[in-house]
């Protein structure tokens, strides 16, 4: 294993930071509006099931 010394691991970091491609404004708020509309989908769906599930019992477990 090599061992390096901490000018060149600084060299190093600033080589790969400067290959990052940050996305644009446009791009980050688009992305953050898909995610809070997956998330409010997802929340719906999975309080229906919940619903139904708790109907489903409810029905079932009338008749004991």
């Amino acid at each position: 294993m090599a061992t390096t010394n901490p000018l060149q691991f600084i060299q190093q970091v600033r080589a790969e930071v400067s290959k990052i491609v940050w996305p644009t404004r446009r791009e980050v708020m688009l992305t953050t509006i898909m995610v809070f509309i997956m998330a409010t989908l997802t929340a719906i769906f999975f309080a229906l099931v919940d619903l139904a599930i708790k109907g489903g019992l409810q029905f079932g477990l009338s008749f004991v």
